[in-house]
């Protein structure tokens, strides 16, 4: 059992919490929780090591981890003080993994891009990774300016869509080369009604943060703005929900098509 903060393995999970350049050093990422460890593991995805407090050992003792060659992954346990020390919730599920900082291909010809453009707050990019996930989004990509896709909250929040969909940060150069052949829409107040809007072509929809709204980057980009018609005095959602709402009306209109 772990039970020293020096160890090599809580070291690197600690690292692995801080900023995207540790992630990116290092080649890896956390998922914290039953949910999304039993996810990275059915998705098959790179498993470094699992750690887990005996709260955690039964649950761990029920995933079918791969238990031979270089597939073989390794689950230690550590003390409940060390996990409490190390968990990010306010109730700790008593496991966690690191797990290889690795990306889902892009399809190579995409019909439905979502570019969450200057989103700072992990609640809501993760909410935007879940919702294009089950929108039928064939990948997201993160504009400088936007937080980290891998960070630890960002994670949790996507509940699962790290394993599913393609994310992939790139500058404004290599996302114009991506929208050849795409309409770009821009989420916009002064925009177009999403319900008068043909959603069911090849789109890219950049969707902005709440404090600064969209950059000009994506205005130079974007060849048309949408918006959502609401009634009463709210003037705007934040991008979390907005996003998801513009995805879905997307995902509708082309299932009817």
């Amino acid at each position: 059992m772990i039970t020293s903060s020096q160890n090599s393995k809580i070291k690197l999970v600690r690292a692995l919490q801080g900023r995207s350049k540790k992630r990116r050093d290092a080649g890896a990422f956390l998922a914290e929780g039953v949910r999304l460890v039993e996810d990275a593991v059915n998705a098959n995805w790179g498993i470094r090591f699992i750690l887990y407090d005996e709260t955690g050992k039964l649950k761990v003792e029920g995933l079918k981890l791969p238990t031979g060659g270089c597939a073989k992954v390794e689950a230690e346990e550590i003390s409940a003080q060390l996990m409490k020390s190390l968990s990010e919730t306010e109730t700790p599920q008593g496991i966690l993994a690191v797990l290889e900082l690795t990306q889902l291909p892009i399809p190579n010809s995409p019909n439905f891009i979502l570019i969450p453009d200057q989103i700072r707050d992990p609640g809501n990019l993760g909410t935007l990774l879940r919702s294009a996930t089950a929108a039928g989004a064939d990948a997201v990509l993160i504009p400088p300016e936007t937080t980290d896709a891998f960070a630890p909250k960002v994670v949790r929040a996507g509940m699962g869509a790290h394993f599913r969909l393609p994310i992939h940060s790139m500058t404004w150069d290599e996302i114009n080369q991506r929208a050849n052949g795409l309409q770009i829409y821009l989420a916009d107040l002064d925009g177009q009604s999403c319900w008068e809007t043909d959603l069911r072509e090849p789109l890219m929809l950049i969707v902005g943060g709440e404090a600064e709204g969209a950059s000009d980057e994506a205005r130079k980009l974007a060849n048309q703005k949408i918006k959502i018609p609401m009634n009463g005095s709210i003037e705007s959602l934040n991008a979390g929900v907005a996003g998801s709402v513009l995805m879905f009306e997307a995902a509708r209109q082309r299932r009817n098509r």
